[in-house]
């Protein structure tokens, strides 16, 4: 079986999408990475535990 993680954003993309919805691109920079980890982390737990059960 391959196992897979989710690694991180594409940060590039998600301060596109940032600028695309008006949002002001200093605070997007500043909070995108806080967003990301915990997203990061939460899909990675969400992916384990399908796999356990």
């Amino acid at each position: 079986m391959i196992r897979g993680a989710v690694l991180g954003w594409d940060m590039g993309a998600a301060l596109a999408m940032a600028q695309a919805l008006g949002i002001d691109a200093l605070i997007a920079a500043e909070l995108l990475p806080e967003i990301e980890a915990v997203m990061v982390r939460k899909l990675n737990e969400q992916m384990e535990g399908s796999r356990d059960g």
